[in-house]
Parts: structure tokens; sequence; C-alpha cells
């Protein structure tokens, strides 16, 4: 993304993997598949009046709701458009924002695991939108990565799409709501090191409370 909206994008990015830890889905399917937020007559409460509403993790979910409304489509028309999976193109776009990357960058900052990436970056290597790797500054094992001509082809073909959506998604908002909107989650974002990756104490106490209770 570009300019004040590149925070939404990329919090989008790293609740993925959230999206990525619940089960697979069969076919592509996002909200708007299920209709999610319209009600019947006596077909029972408002599910997303209920979870915007009465969520007792009301942030998470709007989060992860947006996520998926913005990412699946996309995702989706990228593989069946150009044959790349969704960890092949978070490599390419991650690469043309930030040319010489390394796979440990771009796995901080998307959620992806290393062997996850490691495999994309192979296959992108092969299919030549990435140039041959060499070492990075600073020595070590780390590896810096580029685009290849053909890499950056696709991305300025693919990157319109990406930009339109964040667009139409941000449309009920006015300029001012969206620059307080990327300051605010850019702050979240910024601190994601203090608690991401671990769970918190209150998930492993209970676990612990019904051992101690269980009968030896």
């Amino acid at each position: 993304m570009c300019g004040d909206n590149e925070a939404v994008k990329f919090i989008l990015e790293l609740t993925g993997v959230i999206e990525r830890n619940s089960k697979d889905m069969s076919g592509p399917q996002t909200a708007c598949d299920q209709d999610f937020g319209t009600t019947s007559a006596g077909q029972g409460p408002d599910m997303l009046e209920a979870k915007l509403w009465g969520n007792p993790c009301p942030f998470t979910f709007r989060i992860n709701y947006l996520a998926l409304l913005y990412n699946t489509p996309l995702y989706t028309w990228v593989q069946d458009t150009y044959g790349l999976k969704r960890p092949e193109y978070v490599v390419l776009y991650s690469l043309a924002l930030a040319d010489g990357g390394s796979a440990r960058d771009i796995s901080r900052t998307s959620g992806f695991p290393k062997n996850t990436l490691s495999r994309a970056i192979n296959r992108l290597e092969l299919m030549g939108l990435i140039v041959a790797r060499d070492k990075a500054p600073g020595g070590g094992r780390r590896q810096a990565l580029h685009l290849s001509t053909k890499g950056w082809t696709l991305f300025e073909e693919t990157r319109p799409a990406f930009e339109a959506q964040e667009k139409r998604m941000l449309t009920a908002l006015s300029d001012g709501e969206r620059q307080m909107l990327s300051e605010l989650m850019s702050k979240v974002v910024l601190a994601a090191q203090d608690w991401a990756g671990e769970l918190p104490s209150e998930a492993t106490s209970g676990l612990q409370s019904l051992q101690e209770g269980t009968p030896q």
C-alpha cells in the first residue's frame, strides 16, 4: 500500500497468521458468501451485531473480519490468475516494499513461518520472479532477496487491485478518520513485539487448575 494507509494493509497481513491457525476451508469462502449480518424474521439474532457489540474480544474480531473480507478474494484472484499461492505473493509484495529484505524479515512482518517462506522463495526463484540470492550486509546466513524484472512487472500488474480494494474498504471513513485509524493501528502494530508469539498467563493457569483438580 502507499501513503497513510500502509499500516492498514500491514496489520491485515499480520492477522493473516490468525486466519491460518483456523481450519482450512475446502474452497474460497468469505463473509460475503455467508451474508453475514443479515437477519430474517424468526431466524434468530443478528450474529454480526452480537460480534460487534456483545463480544469479549471486539477489537480482534473487527481486524479478523476485515482481514478475511479483504484478503480472501484478492489472494484467490492472484492464485487463479498468476499461479501464486498466498505465501509466494507475500514474499513478492514484501520485497517490492523493502528491496533486499531477507526471509527472516518477511516472516517477522507477515506471520508466516520460515519453512513456509523458504518453499515460497525457492518457487519464486524457479519462476524467475526473484533473482538468485546473495549474502546480505552483516554476514551470517541472512540472504538479501531482490525482485527480478519479471517480478516487478507482476507486482505492478497486481498492485492496483489491492489498492482499489483497500480504497473500497475505507470509503465509510473521512480523510481525517483514515489518518486517525492509520496512526492508531500503527501504534498497535509497533507494540506487537511485546505480546506476539506467547499465550497470556490466563491460558495456562486455567489448564493448570483443571489438572490439579483431576484425580490421579
